[in-house]
């Protein structure tokens, strides 16, 4: 099942896809259909009791890493998002004025479903709840080391569009098979499959679950393959992945 957060009617509401709209399942309108065009689109994501752990990893492709002149890593390259980076299907993301070089990253997000401890490769997932996709820009003037991006690069306000929906894990039967795409105005400038990961969901599970405790709702974003290309005011992306949606952002001026 395909799930939406969307704002419509002065409030928030918790919706699924139905017949190509939105079904409010949720509160005094539940049962009502609204089109899509109709609504404000939200992170797909339930709000948590303790704050929101979102992963991204970097050089998670070996295409990619090799578009940026790097050796693919020996073991996961993460880095921590806050959640204010977080932006909904059809927002706005700001280029700053005085930038040079930003890119998209079209990225498959993995939603955690319970408590996650030493969990083992053959178990992990047992502990995803679903599947969303990220679009996780990024801005090469203020880039220090690929391998850890700096605040300015990855953390920024506006900066990670994720949904439209969040897809639940039993509906997506092989993660590591999925098509990725992005078009910029309409026009294909990235494509690849979520089985050129190094790292596949597994064993980024099983690797930050050996250190960290990863608790219902904490994002982990896979990364990016390569034919990443600047982007700028007025430019509609739509970064998709294969049976997850197509999440739709367009680029204003800071």
């Amino acid at each position: 099942m395909k799930h939406a957060r969307i704002a419509w009617s002065g409030a928030i509401q918790q919706a699924v896809e139905s017949e190509g709209q939105l079904l409010i399942t949720q509160g005094p309108h539940k049962g009502h259909r609204v089109n899509f065009d109709q609504v404000i689109w939200l992170p797909p994501l339930a709000p948590v009791p303790q704050a929101r752990t979102v992963i991204a990893l970097g050089l998670n492709y070996a295409d990619h890493a090799k578009e940026l002149a790097f050796k693919a890593p020996e073991e996961p390259l993460a880095f921590i998002k806050g959640e204010a980076s977080l932006i909904g299907h059809q927002a706005f993301t700001k280029r700053p004025h005085d930038v040079a070089y930003m890119h998209y990253e079209c990225e498959l997000a993995v939603v955690i479903g319970r408590t996650a401890r030493h969990v083992k490769k053959a178990d992990a997932y047992d502990f995803i709840a679903g599947y969303t996709v990220a679009n996780d820009y990024a801005i090469r003037d203020y880039l220090e080391n690929w391998y850890r991006p700096n605040l300015r690069v990855k953390n920024r306000d506006t900066c990670t569009p994720i949904g439209p929906w969040l897809v639940d894990a039993v509906d997506v039967p092989n993660p590591m098979a999925l098509k990725l795409q992005t078009t910029v105005n309409g026009q294909v400038t990235q494509s690849g499959s979520t089985a050129d990961m190094i790292f596949d969901v597994p064993t980024l599970i099983e690797y930050f679950s050996s250190f960290m405790t990863l608790q219902p709702g904490d994002l982990i974003l896979t990364g990016t393959p390569d034919g990443i290309v600047n982007v700028n005011p007025g430019d509609v992306v739509v970064t998709e992945i294969e049976g997850i949606g197509a999440l739709t952002n367009t680029l204003v001026k800071a």
